[in-house]
């Protein structure tokens, strides 16, 4: 016998004994748990919380799980009798008819105490074959090595995939019904009646902002644009502060964590570092100025100011991303792994144009930013998280008399416009009156310029041009620019300002 010979006898000997593996499942479970469902009705209501009919592995196992549900929330019975009318009559089970094996269910059925156990191990091992799926689409693809799918994009697919699996318990998507996003809807609206200020979104800490859009709303993708100067990235860290500032932590019934009121802040600074963006969360804190904290130039009263702050500031959770020139990829990855390690409940981008696409998209910005801002959209309804992304606006704003900015100014792409669920523009007139000064005191114009700038000092407009679920109008701001802090008006009067 030859060498290859001698090699291949033992191989097919090997291959004669080999088993192949099945995808992990127990049919008797799925037998026990069906058989209390029709002998108690009682016993679907203690696992349809987690369990779907997707979650079965024998497809008439599913069927019959589903029409059980069905017949069972419409407050009918659910027996063999009942649910064999909306099976394959000619269907067989080995021998058995339908009708039969669902009378074999019953007949064999286990105590309702029992049903969780089954529902939550027939859970598992759906779980298991998920990742199953999941580790083997990971080794074909990673052996093929496709051209348009780098190893780092096979990472960050299987990450999501996990992460989807880990939150949702599958990895693909599907239809909802009608009835669960009225469930949802209701839940919602309970939430909103329970929670500080009674707002359906998670409040801002701004409340003539609040009182316009209801808080920041879950999925939704909010753009905060404005032209160089007008304080976009100080209302971004003033917004995320005060939400993480007002974090307050809700136990499930699983034993994981909900925000009751605020949330867990994911903030990506791809402008500034951490320690400027530190810096300035600091100031706004302890209206001690940035510029003077920069310099050293503080009194000892104004240093203990700034180490108590930082005390407190260390229990508030705010994370911070720095890295430039992020990859929407990238981003969403990280976004990802935050909510699994920490939670999360608003993401900050500041700002999309220093972000970056993918390769497909080559030379071409107007696609790199359609790509960016859909993504963000999507990532948003991922996470069930609202994004705030800031945004440049385009210098057709200074060549025009007024200055206000408008939809048509938001730069490099219609897509920002067409993506966001709200946008939001800040303008501070003062900022345009000031630079207007007249040379000269003797001027005649430069009384009516101080006139004029005495109504706009220390206020701002943040505009809301769009909004998918609201009103659009002005809300009027103070500015207190040597904090970098936005906040309410004093005067009820200029609360909400409607042009």
């Amino acid at each position: 016998m030859n060498d290859a010979a001698r090699k291949l006898a033992p191989l097919a000997k090997d291959q004669a004994d080999q088993h192949y593996r099945e995808a992990p499942n127990n049919l008797e479970a799925e037998q026990a748990l069906l058989g209390a469902i029709l002998v108690n009705n009682d016993a679907f209501y203690r696992v349809s919380d987690f369990l779907k009919p997707v979650h079965l592995y024998e497809p008439l196992h599913r069927k019959i799980f589903e029409v059980a549900g069905d017949i069972i929330r419409m407050g009918k019975t659910a027996n063999p009798v009942t649910i064999k009318t909306f099976l394959k009559a000619d269907e067989k089970v080995g021998e058995l008819t339908v009708a039969q094996y669902l009378a074999r269910l019953a007949a064999e059925a286990v105590s309702i105490i029992n049903a969780e156990d089954y529902g939550r191990a027939i859970y598992d091992l759906a779980l298991r074959r998920s990742l199953i799926t999941i580790g083997e689409d990971m080794v074909n693809i990673a052996y093929d090595a496709p051209l348009d799918m780098p190893p780092q994009s096979q990472i960050e697919d299987a990450e999501r995939r996990l992460f989807e699996l880990a939150e949702t318990g599958r990895y693909d998507g599907g239809f909802q019904s009608f009835n669960d996003a009225v469930a949802l809807a209701i839940d919602m609206a309970g939430q909103a009646f329970e929670r500080d200020g009674h707002l359906s979104g998670i409040s801002t800490g701004i409340h003539s902002l609040d009182s316009k859009m209801g808080g920041l709303q879950r999925s939704d993708l909010i753009i905060l644009a404005g032209r160089p100067g007008m304080g976009k990235t100080s209302l971004a860290t003033n917004i995320a502060y005060n939400i993480a500032a007002s974090y307050e932590p809700e136990v499930q019934p699983d034993g994981s964590f909900k925000a009751k009121n605020g949330g867990v802040v994911g903030f990506y600074s791809l402008e500034m570092s951490s320690e400027q963006l530190a810096t300035r969360i600091i100031s706004e804190q302890t209206e001690v100025s940035s510029s003077k904290i920069r310099r050293g130039d503080i009194s000892e009263a104004d240093f203990e100011k700034l180490v108590a702050c930082s005390q407190m500031m260390q229990k508030v959770p705010l994370y911070i991303d720095q890295t430039g020139g992020i990859s929407i990829a990238q981003l969403a990855a990280r976004a990802r792994r935050l909510k699994r390690q920490r939670g999360l409940d608003v993401l900050v981008v500041d700002y999309v144009q220093l972000m970056t696409g993918s390769k497909k998209s080559g030379e071409n910005r107007v696609q790199e930013i359609t790509e960016i801002t859909t993504g963000l959209k999507a990532l948003g309804k991922e996470l069930n998280v609202p994004i705030i992304a800031l945004s440049q606006l385009s210098r057709a704003v200074e060549s025009r008399e007024d200055k206000r900015p408008q939809l048509s100014d938001l730069r490099e792409s219609g897509s920002i416009e067409q993506d966001a669920d709200v946008v939001l523009f800040v303008f501070r007139e003062e900022y345009y009156v000031k630079n207007m000064e007249p040379r000269d005191e003797f001027d005649p114009k430069y009384e009516e310029w101080k006139m004029k700038m005495e109504q706009v000092k220390g206020t701002a407009d943040v505009i809301i041009a769009k909004q998918r679920h609201g009103p659009t109008g002005t809300v009027k701001l103070a500015f207190q620019s040597e904090f970098t802090r936005f906040s309410d008006l004093a005067d009820p009067s200029f609360t909400q300002y409607e042009h």
